[in-house]
């Protein structure tokens, strides 16, 4: 009856409402994933020394404060997180493309990880960059693995394994 006097559109309205005021409760108010868009990766272009047998540029840490909050406040308008109402100690600023495999600090390589997914994802950079260091993967080997890992969360297990066999 109320469906009827509301109309189509009204109910259709009210029923994304409801579900917008509860989001909280039906996924994660965080990336899992650094957004291709905002999070291309990039790689280091003002090397401060060149390392590995394949001699990678590699930039020192440097992101700042302001940086690491902008790029939240980035996520959350322009991809709808609410990653500012979260605690700010379960985040940290990741390089998708990680120093150590040639990244950049360059905010396109830059994104807010959840330690829910750092968890999972943390394991894979020292072993991409031990098999980088001792000349056994390419930096273009190491970034597509990279990817796939922070791209697709359930293909850690299969990035581990090949690095293992390196």
């Amino acid at each position: 009856m109320m469906f009827k006097r509301l109309g189509f559109g009204a109910v259709i309205l009210s029923v994304f409402t409801l579900f917008s005021s509860t989001a909280f409760s039906f996924g994660p108010n965080f990336p899992v994933g650094p957004n291709p868009q905002l999070t291309p990766g990039k790689l280091c272009d003002k090397p401060t020394t060149y390392r590995y047998p394949e001699h990678i540029a590699y930039c020192e840490r440097e992101v700042t404060y302001d940086t690491k909050e902008m790029l939240i406040q980035q996520y959350d308008e322009q991809l709808g997180y609410h990653i500012q109402t979260l605690s700010r100690t379960d985040f940290k600023i990741d390089h998708f493309i990680p120093l150590c495999a040639g990244g950049s600090n360059d905010t396109s390589n830059l994104w807010p990880q959840h330690k829910s997914v750092y968890e999972i994802t943390d394991p894979v950079e020292p072993l991409i960059c031990e098999k980088m260091a001792n000349g056994k993967l390419k930096q273009a080997d190491a970034v597509k693995l990279i990817v796939r890992a922070k791209t697709y969360l359930n293909q850690v297990t299969d990035v581990m394994k090949i690095l293992n066999t390196l």
